[in-house]
């Protein structure tokens, strides 16, 4: 409290700082102290440089280090502020001498993460893998982190009842076994400056496979192909280890639906725009064996055929991005069955004429480099074929909201 007696009005300021700094400290730590009463744990204290003011880099630094600087409104300290204005002006002259100098050389942008203000809710669907346990243990020394224990109702359902429980602008998304860079959520909301973009997806990759799986080669081809489509005007499909939605765009799916396939086109048919952010990284290890990909791939492509043949994609689109979901989406699954009608026809034509005989060898070669389990040729086959077994399935038994998970790490 600023007790003024003469023409300096350094309390006006003050009162307004105070609201600023309250606002920073609701949403995790403030970016600047009060000289006339602070308080640091001895075990957190910098030795800054003696040039440096407390004020303004212990904040910052606290929060480099993982920790926080809040404001206590209720402890109250007075001073007498200098009596004019002429001579508040010499002081912060000094003052913001000192300020230009920590914003110029002391390393202040580096290692902060996103606002605070962040929720971090687990939903967990009947987890029996100790992953309450888990949760709460960090909860109890981490108060923006709770356990939401769902009913067993799989992974959509688990995520429409967070979304329900928490009061976020944004919402973020990522998945169990997913591991975030520090600076992805900052990059991911930043695409919501645009007042037309309701989703973001952010970029991904795997940790070297310990197996014969090649799913990162594919991964690389869809990021290039998600980056394309982002530039055209919306992606057709999301990454389910990171993403994010607006709350007011967030849509309630079937629970047999992913919200990597379906919430991107359901953003565009709003009028809406779903994009890629690629410095937005996450990563997490692949399945083991390229084997155990072909189960993942069977299960996950079942939800995508349910999507395809139910989901209503093709409405309210634009040519551009009818083109997409076409190629990228239909073509893409049904590429099992195309590669089926290719083989039986260059059967059935092998005599018709060397561009039959030439298609039938290369498809020969293709499949015997997979039977001797070359890399990418098994991938390529295991994965396409995968799409005709879905299928299989989907018309047989239909999409269950739940599953268990293939072997491996994924």
């Amino acid at each position: 409290i600023l007790q003024a007696e003469g023409s300096n009005k350094e309390g006006l300021y003050w009162r307004y700082e105070m609201g600023v700094r309250r606002a920073e400290s609701t949403l995790g730590s403030v970016t600047g102290g009060n000289g006339s009463i602070y308080a640091v744990r001895r075990a957190d204290y910098v030795e800054v440089d003696p040039r440096f003011g407390h004020d303004l880099s212990l904040p910052y630094l606290m929060v480099q280090r993982g920790r926080r600087a809040v404001y206590e409104p209720a402890a109250i300290a007075r001073e007498k502020p200098t009596p004019s204005n002429e001579t508040e002006y010499r002081r912060k002259v000094r003052m913001f001498e000192h300020c230009w100098l920590i914003t110029l050389r002391g390393r202040m942008l580096r290692r902060l993460g996103p606002l605070y203000g962040v929720e971090v809710v687990v939903a967990s669907d009947a987890s029996t893998d100790g992953t309450d346990d888990l949760v709460q243990a960090v909860a109890a020394r981490e108060p923006r982190v709770r356990l939401l224990r769902c009913p067993r109702g799989g992974k959509v359902a688990a995520q429409n009842q967070a979304v329900r429980e928490t009061t976020g602008e944004i919402l973020a998304f990522s998945d169990a076994n997913a591991q975030w860079k520090p600076d992805a959520l900052r990059k991911l909301v930043r695409n919501f400056a645009d007042s037309e973009v309701a989703y973001v997806c952010g970029g991904h990759f795997y940790e070297a496979a310990d197996g014969t799986n090649r799913e990162g080669t594919y991964w690389r081809f869809e990021a290039w192909l998600r980056r394309s489509e982002s530039m055209l005007g919306s992606i057709t499909g999301g990454i389910g280890p990171i993403y994010s939605v607006r709350r007011t765009d967030y849509v309630d799916v079937d629970p047999r639906f992913g919200h990597d396939l379906a919430l991107p086109y359901l953003m565009v048919q709003r009028g809406r725009r779903a994009v890629f952010e690629p410095d937005a990284l996450a990563w997490e290890k692949p399945s083991t064996d390229i084997e155990d990909e072909y189960r993942r791939k069977v299960r996950m492509f079942e939800h995508c055929w349910l999507i395809v043949l139910r989901g209503k994609m093709l409405r309210r689109l634009g040519p551009t991005y009818l083109v997409e979901i076409l190629s990228h989406r239909h073509l893409r699954y049904a590429s099992g069955l195309l590669h089926v009608a290719l083989l039986g026809s260059s059967i059935a034509l092998v005599r018709e004429g060397l561009v039959y005989q030439v298609a039938l060898g290369a498809q020969l070669l293709l499949l015997l480099a997979a039977a001797l389990g070359v890399g990418i040729a098994r991938y390529y086959v295991l994965v396409t074929w995968a799409t005709v077994v879905s299928l299989v399935r989907y018309l047989r038994f239909g999409v269950p909201a739940v599953w268990a998970k293939a072997e491996g790490t994924r």
